[in-house]
């Protein structure tokens, strides 16, 4: 595939942390809220102050990265002007919108903002596709309702994003309504507390009750195009994006990097199945492809509440000080043990992620086995920071 064919690697990021690791990783954009207005109102997000910050941490020596600020749900009257100073301040450190409501396409229009159409709108044919692209928006985000043949045929009018890799709402495009009846939080004001995760059984008007056989009977497995990924680089889709503003830096990195190889060469067979195998030690709730090959099945629902992750993390304390002549950083350990060749995380906001093995412990510049809880233990490590968070990676 020419270089300058290749769909672009959009990564989430609803932190520092994750938006160092996705950039590490391979992201060649990066979408993110601002606290208020997006759709993952649960995310740490950021503030306007952090753009700056933001900016300067996208303009990398060999590229640039793109930045998409997400501004994705519904806007009441009394939120306009709000709504338009940030667009206002977020201009000239920003590439692009990610918006839903009509009055935020009219705002960025008029501060000359690039803005591209949420997924929140459900877009599914090329008659709306041609209504946005004169209306001025640059790229619209297709909904997740959609085959491959359905794609290529909007991707011929107007540039499109789609989803590749992540969670999925049994809502069209996410436009869910049980959270906001059962417990007053908005899905489409971000405020979704993800009722349709837990089981349920069926209770008739007399209170008998029927327990499904998969009683997650309202929660579909997560999106993953990896094994047919070829298709979709060959559908003419513009930009290949990964969802997960709430998820934690290890599944960034994971998902990143899975798809940066699988869209800057063509996979083996073998390739693809360990591929797959480090996809599933991170945050998941089992594999589908979504509407992408066809309509999901019986097959497609999720068999968990939480996660089918082999792996876990534990945190183990906080980096007291680095010497990076020495490759050395002291860890306090809050919670232990720490033994030789655990394999561990150093997660950090500059830092970002770092994946690392315990290959030499010391206290008092005595060689140890393992350390616990109240020990300061000095270790050889990468280049990491004072503050930086460490966790050890567990097999489940």
């Amino acid at each position: 595939m020419a270089k300058q064919n290749k769909p672009e690697l959009l990564a989430p990021a609803g932190n520092f942390p994750t938006l160092v690791t996705a950039i590490n990783a391979g992201a060649d954009a990066i979408y993110f809220g601002i606290q208020g207005f997006n759709m993952r109102a649960r995310a740490k997000n950021f503030t306007i102050k952090d753009l700056p910050k933001i900016k300067k941490l996208s303009q990398q020596k060999t590229k640039k990265i793109k930045l998409y600020l997400t501004l994705n749900t519904i806007i009441y009257d009394n939120e306009l002007k709000k709504v338009e100073t940030i667009i206002k301040k977020s201009k000239k450190y920003i590439d692009a919108i990610i918006c839903s409501d009509i009055s935020v396409m009219l705002l960025c229009k008029k501060y000359k903002v690039p803005f591209h159409i949420s997924t929140q709108c459900s877009i599914s044919n090329t008659e709306t596709a041609k209504f946005y692209k004169k209306l001025g928006a640059e790229r619209i985000v297709l909904a997740r309702e959609l085959n491959l043949k359905q794609i290529k045929q909007i991707s011929k009018i107007i540039p499109t994003e789609v989803f590749i890799h992540g969670a999925m709402c049994i809502s069209v495009s996410g436009r869910c309504l049980i959270s906001q009846f059962a417990f007053n939080q908005s899905a489409n004001r971000g405020q979704c507390i993800q009722p349709c995760r837990r089981p349920y059984t069926i209770k008739d008007n007399q209170n008998n009750e029927l327990k499904l056989e998969n009683n997650y009977i309202l929660s579909p497995k997560d999106l993953c195009a990896l094994p047919f990924i070829e298709k979709l680089k060959n559908a003419g889709i513009k930009s290949f994006k990964i969802e997960g503003r709430n998820k934690e830096p290890e599944y960034v990195d994971t998902v990143v990097k899975t798809y940066r190889k699988a869209i800057d060469k063509k996979l083996t067979k073998k390739e693809i199945e360990q591929s797959l195998k480090n996809l599933n030690k991170v945050y998941n709730k089992g594999f589908s492809s979504g509407f992408l090959l066809d309509t999901p099945t019986s097959d497609d629902f999720s068999k968990v509440e939480h996660s089918s992750a082999t792996q876990k993390k534990q945190f183990i304390g906080k980096i007291t000080h680095y010497y990076p002549k020495l490759n050395v950083g002291l860890l306090k350990i809050s919670k232990g043990p720490l033994k030789l060749n655990d394999n561990i995380l150093i997660i950090g906001k500059t830092t970002g992620l770092i994946r690392t093995k315990i290959n030499s412990m010391q206290i008092n510049h005595k060689d140890i086995n393992s350390a616990n809880k109240g020990d300061e233990v000095g270790l050889k490590l990468p280049k990491c920071r004072k503050g930086d968070e460490v966790y050890r990676i567990i097999k489940k």
